[in-house]
């Protein structure tokens, strides 16, 4: 059966607001020309703070970065800073934003320990998921619809098991897996390559509105930033850093969700990638991670069973019902799709109890959830 994360309704994380001293200098050290993620991880690693990197001399500087770099931090602010500055602490103060720096207790273990992690995370909504088991699911923004049916089930699987999942509110693969993600008590995260204040692609505003109050969004841009090009790859390893594993539903050859991918291979996380037809463009890029070493997956059960959050009592790792629960629950079916309160009524038990144990039933490939709530027998 079924071990499920723990997914209680704890609350956000009190994190201490960022002062405007701070978040001047956090922004400052983003905004300087030549000086890079990696370059800015150095220099706080070895003189502290945002702050005591700007009162440092030049000869300090330089025996940390390149004379170019040390210039620019020799700098005054830009004209842009203040204005930014304001913007952004009036952004925090409103109900539901967090703003968290990488010297903050509560910014996520996990991401903090990955390369040039961001510096500063903007958070809308629940932020207790960002310490949460989660998987990263990713995949083509062209996806065909049994691959986007296929996220989203298997995203709503993996919630049901309590799992957050993650993902980049880009059209297609991740829209889908962020809405079965949101059908779970797992919930679901988007990570955005804008700024907080701006949501991309607009057809998934109404998405993202949804995701701000049951789940979280995530941005390491300032106010303002647009969508643009080279931000997209660059939060994808904040997608795969945030989580245990990524699962490739679909992908091309050259799709951007083999960067993801390849991201999480290099930061020791898990990863799953569903086959399909050898025919199908669509394909092509899952089969080359399965060939590089990707988990071949089927069902949200196998990534279950690997992740050791699904005992494999039975075959291939699917969970085993007890054998005359199964029989009482497929004669409650019948042959025509039915509501859990229905099969509630049939069975003379609890709907509640009744939902852990169609999702079991589920994984072991006996049932198939409908949309409305409906569930149907599957032929063996």
């Amino acid at each position: 059966m079924t071990r499920a994360v723990q997914a209680t309704d704890t609350p956000n994380v009190p994190f201490q607001p960022v002062s405007a001293a701070a978040l001047a200098g956090w922004l400052r050290l983003q905004m300087t020309d030549g000086v890079g993620l990696m370059t800015a991880h150095r220099l706080l690693q070895r003189l502290g703070t945002p702050e005591a990197v700007f009162d440092a001399d030049r000869a300090a500087l330089l025996r940390e970065v390149k004379p170019g770099q040390a210039d620019a931090l020799l700098q005054p602010p830009p004209d842009a800073l203040a204005a930014l500055v304001d913007a952004t602490l009036a952004w925090q103060q409103q109900p539901g934003n967090f703003l968290l720096s990488y010297d903050d207790p509560g910014y996520p273990e996990a991401l903090r320990n990955i390369a040039a992690a961001p510096l500063l995370l903007y958070l809308k909504g629940r932020t207790e998921l960002l310490e949460r088991s989660s998987l990263a699911v990713v995949g083509s923004r062209n996806a065909s619809a049994q691959g986007m049916l296929n996220a989203d089930r298997m995203a709503q699987a993996l919630s049901e098991a309590g799992l957050t999942i993650v993902s980049g509110l880009a059209l297609g693969i991740d829209a889908a897996a962020h809405a079965g993600g949101l059908n779970g008590p797992g919930s679901t995260i988007a990570v955005i390559g804008t700024g907080p204040d701006r949501i991309y692609p607009a057809r998934n505003k109404l998405l993202a509105r949804r995701i701000a109050e049951e789940g979280c969004i995530v941005s390491e841009y300032a106010l303002g930033t647009p969508p643009l090009r080279d931000n997209f790859p660059c939060r994808n390893r904040v997608i795969s850093g945030l989580a245990r594993g990524v699962l490739v539903v679909e992908a091309a050859a050259k799709s951007g969700s083999l960067i993801t991918a390849r991201l999480a291979a290099a930061q020791g996380r898990e990863l799953y990638a569903v086959p399909g037809s050898i025919h199908a463009t669509l394909a092509k890029g899952c089969h080359t991670l399965i060939r590089e070493g990707a988990k071949l997956v089927e069902t949200a059960a196998d990534i279950l069973t690997d992740l050791q959050l699904l005992s494999p009592d039975a075959p291939g790792g699917r969970p085993s019902p007890d054998d005359s629960f199964v029989d009482r629950v497929l004669e409650a079916l019948g042959e025509d799709p039915a509501g859990a309160d229905l099969l509630a009524l049939r069975l003379q038990q609890s709907a509640a109890d009744l939902q852990g144990q169609l999702l079991a039933l589920e994984l072991a490939g006996l049932v198939e959830r409908l949309p409305g709530g409906m569930f149907q027998r599957l032929r063996a």
